[in-house]
């Protein structure tokens, strides 16, 4: 069991996995930090920060996968896990469902795939079946489809095959030739610029391993026009990993044992790229630092916001791993210790989720939000200021990013009706959401005793 480690996270992850797990194909920066020597062989699993930052995708394969998910579960009660069922490399019998001017929305049977057209190279038509390859998984919580191609590789961590280009080898790998294992016959391996520091037995595990995953590529049945929509191999096991607020500050703890890391490091790197590169600059300044303190927020906010008149919106995470943008609205308070209110002016039509009030032209929401609280109230006012209702949402804890606050909805919900009676809502889907495996029931249980806690202060 080995794993190779990327992003954001890398140091915390690296600090989590390294005795249990075997972190292998370290980067310079990892290797100091740790005054270690990690192996420059294949990965059994691999660890990337989603480019949002807001967790990670693990892929390899399924027991490696397996075991580095349960020890990521293990970060905080808030981090929470989904299987991906169009993994990385996984090949499908796909049908064209319309196309556009770059690409194809893809039937894939139980979901949509996207197939730009520079990853063709013939023409496609809408209704038209097509053997496809998934090259970039997406997370539950992206709006974006997984990219599929036409053109069948195999990958790994030191090494790719590509089907067909001649067949042999590409790349200035020193070893490759005394490799006592050519690619398969009709692919072509290419070097990644990490194998050049393998040994030969990692070199030759590597190409052993790719073969056996080109074999069950060619022993798949030839492509056919009336090929109704399916998965055709598991390709890379694959498993979403998101991080909750709490879980960015246990991993900064994880980090703080190998490295001086600033408090809030990893809730400030989820924040943009920009705010990313200034906790590095500042934690490089002040090599000293020791982690104590508070989370900077207003620091953060002041330079990246949100801040007073700004425009927000809810990212209201599901625990499917779906993510629903609930409408942007414009802050009209901010306070540096971590609160804000948010404006949004409502669409007319319907009726407000467990008030049973109808939603009217010119009601506004008003929604109070504060940075780390697992819950969050918006009240409803008409066009002449009545209020109309109050629906207090419990919740992973909020986390204020500069366009977006973010959290998961964990169903079970308080509302207050205009006429004073307070009312628990949603037990039943927690319940269910439990039973599902899609909340764990530590963070069951603490969203039950929130709820509990409003519903009482409400009375």
């Amino acid at each position: 069991m080995t794993v190779r480690v990327r992003g954001i996270y890398t140091t915390a992850l690296t600090r989590l996995l390294h005795d249990d797990v075997g972190v292998v194909q370290a980067s310079e920066p990892i290797r100091e930090r740790f005054d270690a020597t990690f192996p420059v062989e294949p990965a059994g699993a691999t660890v990337r920060t989603t480019d949002d930052r807001q967790g990670v995708g693990v892929s390899g394969g399924s027991e490696a996968v397996a075991s580095v998910v349960r020890r990521l579960e293990s970060v905080g009660v808030d981090t929470l896990t989904w299987p991906d069922s169009t993994p990385e490399s996984a090949v499908f019998d796909a049908r064209v469902a319309e196309t556009n001017r770059s690409g194809a929305v893809l039937d894939l049977g139980e979901t949509q795939g996207w197939l730009p057209f520079s990853n063709v190279d013939d023409e496609v038509d809408a209704g038209e079946s097509l053997r496809v390859q998934v090259h970039e998984a997406t997370a539950p919580w992206s709006d974006d489809r997984p990219v599929c191609t036409t053109g069948l590789t195999v990958e790994g961590e030191l090494a790719r095959l590509v089907r067909g280009e001649g067949g042999g080898t590409t790349g200035g790998v020193e070893l490759a030739s005394l490799l006592p294992t050519d690619p398969r016959d009709g692919w072509t391996i290419r070097w990644d610029g990490r194998a050049d520091e393998a040994d030969l037995d990692a070199l030759t595990a590597t190409v052993e391993r790719l073969n056996e995953r080109a074999a069950v590529l060619d022993a798949l049945p030839e492509a056919t026009e009336d090929a109704a929509p399916a998965r055709l191999t598991d390709g890379r096991a694959t498993t979403w990993v998101w991080f909750g607020r709490e879980s960015r500050f246990a991993l900064d703890d994880l980090r703080r044992e190998v490295t001086p890391t600033m408090a809030g490091h990893h809730r400030a790197k989820a924040a943009t790229n920009a705010a990313s590169a200034a906790v590095d600059f500042a934690e490089a300044v002040c090599a000293d630092a020791d982690g104590g303190g508070e989370f900077p927020f207003a620091a953060l906010t002041r330079q990246f916001g949100p801040r007073e008149g700004d425009g927000l919106a809810l990212g209201h995470g599901k625990p499917s791993g779906r993510l629903i943008l609930l409408g942007r609205g414009e802050v009209t308070e901010y306070d540096p210790v971590g609160r804000l209110t948010l404006e949004r002016g409502m669409t007319p039509g319907g009726t407000y989720d467990a008030l049973g009030v109808e939603r009217r032209a010119g009601d506004v929401a008003v929604t109070k939000l504060q940075e780390g609280r697992w819950w969050y109230p918006t009240v409803y006012r008409g066009s002449d200021g009545e209020r109309r209702g109050t629906y207090v949402n419990v919740c992973t804890p909020v986390e204020l990013f500069p366009d977006v606050a973010r959290y998961v909805d964990l169903h079970v919900d308080v509302v207050k009706h205009a006429d004073g009676r307070v009312e628990r809502v949603d037990d039943d889907e927690l319940d269910e959401a439990v039973a599902a495996g899609e909340v764990p029931e530590p963070l069951a249980e603490k969203a039950r005793a929130v709820a509990s806690a409003v519903e009482s202060a409400l009375r």
